[in-house]
């Protein structure tokens, strides 16, 4: 079991060496404010001066404290430590039975305690400078002493409630935010630390650690100054937990006083004086307090933390070394074969551009439509609704039609409304079909453009390595949409115009709408002869009706001619439309002046005629019939078009695009040079799986020796 002290020494070793704290190992949080003696504590925990003495704030970056116990007896060099089977040499002997070791300084050892209490200010200021400023970078230092038990301590700054000096304002934020950031730490003990003349109730460090672990699983308290109280009074009841219970106990202490840090004290003389202080006035707990007895405690709590981390602690460690290793192969390997590397990448890129228009790419976006889905939903759902929401007479009012009737007629008065008023009005409305027309293509070409971004994320990472060739990509792909963009365009152009170039009006679908219309015309005037006066003779009326048709413009029976259908209309309609009307002369010419007889007058409302109501309402139904009869083609076409110009069209093409414009000799060395971090990257990532690996058989060793 106390063998597991130094595995986890060994894993943060090992962590070290590619910085990284991504494995939350099991370690001891010392908490307490300023002035509380926790410096004290850890001395007494090292038996050595080794940390800065002060007033105000002195630790003002974390110190990660290791504790490696070492026999006396043996005075070599571990090869984890020195790397002693790497050169071959042994350890030969320090000047001392204790030396202490800093990661920033490499393999450079500290014999002289006074040394190793200097190198920490010098590498506190320079970090954080001179300020009294606080940083979250640790500071790593290996203890080795046959006095020490094996322990692993991080002290940090003193929580306080005031800024001194040119502290920052938030230094109380700041503190505060750092001491959580390792005592939330799952895998950590926390060792609170309190003066014990000061209440109990009002413990910092206690509040602190509940806050992150509320049943007090991993909080130990230690009560310090404990003959500095008041006399008469002394700390029996907060020992025994009868102030504040604490699950893993509280343990007393003396530190050295100011006097006796000056007089140069020495670490052991205070615990022989603690343990006389102890025996003195607290008997009955001297056993169960103190300096050794806080050492040996933490070193069992310690031992039996770690034993109930390590399953998960082994679990978390697979975990990044499979994704390390996942990492590691997206960096690839270093280009041997510039080539036939360059004719892989570039096959790649199609192939997973096509598959994400086709739906079957290796990676299926789930947050969005994407590739051929959204293309999809422009056809169906964006084009479709849009042409739906067109009113086939948008636009249109009934000026427009009268209008356009009467433009038609020419000089003389029509009989029936002219066919050319139809066609006219009718291609009006059809054009208005090509601007949402366009606009389907212009998002098909914007969904094309954003699968080449998509097949650069997802789908071909090893892009990512070269990126003069992930923008020689993009820039060919680009230019061949570009290039397809016209010519889609002119296809929807045309097949607008194709619509407008003639006007079926013997197309089987419009032709039995006419026939319907007819049927409906038929009903009303039968209707309205049975509805006549009893003095109209209904042969007269009925002759009414039809006596204006001329034998020549006699019509196809069936389907029929919208103008028969016309000529079926009512005369006697009571119409209740209004439309502009000119009004009476203003006054009459005055002599000497001319009247302009081309001159507009200025309409005013009226009410349609029946006649007029009759023609507004045939023509309004024909361009409605006729209109959708287009509409239905249009959103058939265009489609279809654009998928065969622009979609399909690029995918066939893109590999010969590609491989054409890129893969050239000239162009091997520049394309495939690699980013400037990538092999930084790609070092790091190998370092970091390494040092994974090697965690990995450190627990494993673990396992083989029993200690788990």
């Amino acid at each position: 079991m106390e063998a597991l002290i130094p595995v986890i020494n060994k894993l943060q070793d090992v962590f070290n060496t590619v910085g990284a704290d991504i494995i939350q190992l099991p370690q001891i949080v010392v908490v307490g404010t300023q002035s509380s003696g926790k410096s004290s504590v850890l001395e007494s925990l090292v038996g050595r001066d080794i940390l800065p003495r002060g007033t105000g704030i002195v630790t003002r970056r974390p110190l990660i404290l290791q504790l490696v116990h070492i026999d006396p007896e043996d005075r070599r060099k571990t090869s984890e430590e020195n790397d002693s089977k790497k050169n071959g040499r042994l350890y030969k002997g320090i000047d001392g039975e204790e030396w202490g070791k800093f990661l920033h300084t490499k393999n450079k050892i500290y014999t002289d305690f006074e040394e190793i209490r200097q190198e920490i200010e010098t590498e506190t200021e320079r970090i954080t400078g001179n300020n009294k400023g606080i940083c979250d970078e640790p500071i790593h230092l290996k203890i080795f002493s046959p006095h020490v038990v094996n322990l692993t301590l991080v002290d940090l700054p003193g929580i306080t409630k005031v800024p001194v000096g040119d502290q920052p304002k938030d230094i109380e934020i700041q503190i505060r935010e750092l001491i959580l950031k390792f005592i939330a730490n799952p895998n950590s003990i926390i060792l609170a630390v309190t003066a014990a003349n000061t209440d109990m109730a009002t413990s910092e460090a206690l509040k602190v650690a509940r806050e992150v672990d509320p049943d007090g699983r991993r909080t130990l308290a230690v009560v310090t100054k404990l003959d500095l109280m008041d006399a008469g009074t002394d700390a029996m009841d907060v020992l025994m937990g009868r102030v504040i219970p604490v699950k893993l106990g509280i343990i007393g202490v003396v530190n050295r006083s100011q006097l006796d840090i000056n007089q140069k004290k020495s670490v052991a003389d205070s615990i022989r004086d603690e343990y006389a202080f102890l025996q003195k006035r607290y008997p009955s707990l001297a056993n169960r307090n103190g300096t050794k007895y806080l050492a040996r405690t933490l070193n069992r709590l310690l031992m039996h933390h770690i034993r109930d981390c390590l399953p998960e602690l082994k679990t978390r460690i697979n975990v990044l070394a499979a994704q390390y290793q996942s990492l590691l192969n997206s960096y690839g390997e270093p280009v041997e074969d510039k080539s036939a590397t360059l004719l892989q990448l570039i096959t790649k890129f199609a192939a997973e551009y096509c598959n994400t228009i086709e739906g079957t790419a290796k990676y299926i976006e789930t947050a969005e439509l994407c590739g051929g889905a959204r293309i999809c939903y422009i056809f169906h759902e964006t084009f479709g609704r849009t042409l739906e929401s067109v009113d086939p007479l948008g636009g249109l009012t009934t000026i427009d039609v009268l209008t356009a009737i009467r433009n038609a007629t020419g000089p003389r008065p029509a009989l029936f409304v002219p066919e050319v008023s139809f066609e006219l009005l009718v291609k009006r409305q059809i054009k208005r079909l090509e601007e949402p027309s366009l606009r389907c293509v212009e998002l098909v070409h914007e969904e094309m453009q954003r699968i080449i971004q998509h097949c650069s994320n997802y789908s071909t990472q090893e892009l990512l390595r070269f990126p003069k060739l992930h923008d020689a990509i993009v820039e060919v792909v680009t230019s061949l949409l570009r290039r397809r963009l016209p010519v889609t365009n002119d296809m929807v152009h045309n097949l607008v115009a194709i619509e407008l170039a003639y006007i079926n009006t013997k197309h089987p679908d419009f032709a039995d709408a006419i026939g319907l219309m007819n049927n409906n015309l038929d009903d009303q005037r039968r209707n309205r002869l049975r509805d006549l006066p009893p003095s109209v003779p209904r042969d007269k009326a009925a002759a009414s009706g039809s006596q204006s048709t001329p034998a020549s413009d006699q019509i196809d029976g069936g389907m029929g001619n919208w103008r028969s259908m016309i000529r079926k209309g009512e005369e006697n309609l009571s119409g209740d439309r209004v439309v502009p009307q000119p009004p009476p002369p203003t006054a009459s010419p005055q002599r000497g002046h001319a009247v302009n007889l081309l001159d507009v007058p200025v309409p005013v409302s009226r009410k349609l005629s029946a006649r007029e109501q009759r023609d507004c309402e045939v023509i309004e139904r024909l361009i409605k019939s006729y209109f959708l009869i287009v509409r239905k083609n249009i959103q058939d076409s265009v489609p279809k078009a654009v998928m065969h110009f622009l979609v399909n069209h690029v995918k066939d093409s893109l590999q010969s695009e590609l491989v054409g414009q890129l893969y050239k000799t000239v162009l091997l060395n520049d394309l495939l040079t690699e980013s400037e971090d990538m092999a930084q990257r790609r070092n790091e990532a190998a370092d970091m799986l390494k040092a994974l690996q090697k965690a990995s058989q450190v627990i494993a060793e673990i396992r083989e020796t029993h200690l788990w």
